[in-house]
């Protein structure tokens, strides 16, 4: 069986729209407003090196092919790994060719069934409202959160925080201060108060669409 991982950019409440400076977010770019932590971001490359494939909802499929092929750099791995679509709209003429083979999943009974095959991980990137699904019908075997020590207060919350059927997860500081744990619960731990945002977005980081 293929290990299901979600993995997400979350600040202390959990919201996760537009942490790479997507237009329209009142908080748009929340993840350039602390310093880069190269340990941090290390879980992103693991993630790269390890995942067999990637899951993603419809909204976050249309972003992410729109930028992500011409990010030969960046994201070569992921560029070139077997892409799986959950959506009951999506047909195959809207999918884009050059991305790796791409497949359309109209349910989740389909992705358990993906889940069924040995392989290597399946990693979901961004896609929160499929994450929310994935984690109430328990398929979601690991979290990878990346957690930075902001609390936006409004917007999109994933909801797929670690339950009692995940298996396991991993917390990874965005900063010295930020807060960071390991959890099977539901509950977010923590004690580091909210900082003051730090000037605009740096235009250096690549962009991540919202889910």
């Amino acid at each position: 069986m293929s290990q299901l991982i979600y993995t997400a950019f979350v600040p202390l409440d959990g919201v996760v729209e537009a942490p790479g400076g997507e237009p329209g977010y009142r908080n748009t770019g929340w993840t350039f407003a602390v310093d880069f932590l190269e340990e941090a971001y290390g879980l992103k490359a693991r993630e790269q090196d390890e995942a067999g494939s990637m899951l993603l909802g419809r909204v976050s499929y249309q972003a992410f092919s729109a930028v992500w092929p011409q990010m030969v750099d960046e994201f070569p791995k992921y560029n070139a790994m077997p892409k799986y679509v959950v959506s009951t709209t999506l047909a195959e003429g809207d999918l884009v060719e050059g991305w790796g083979t791409t497949t359309i999943l109209r349910n989740l009974d389909e992705v358990a069934a993906l889940k069924q095959a040995e392989g290597a991980p399946i990693l979901v990137q961004g896609s929160a409202t499929l994450a929310r699904s994935l984690s109430d019908a328990g398929l979601i075997d690991r979290y990878h959160l990346l957690v930075f020590p902001w609390i936006l207060g409004a917007a999109n919350a994933c909801g797929a925080t670690p339950t009692s059927r995940g298996r396991s997860s991993s917390w990874s500081r965005a900063r010295p201060t930020a807060t960071a744990c390991r959890s099977s619960s539901t509950t977010w731990s923590g004690s580091t108060p909210r900082p003051e945002r730090r000037g605009r977005p740096r235009a250096s980081r690549p962009p991540t669409p919202p889910r």
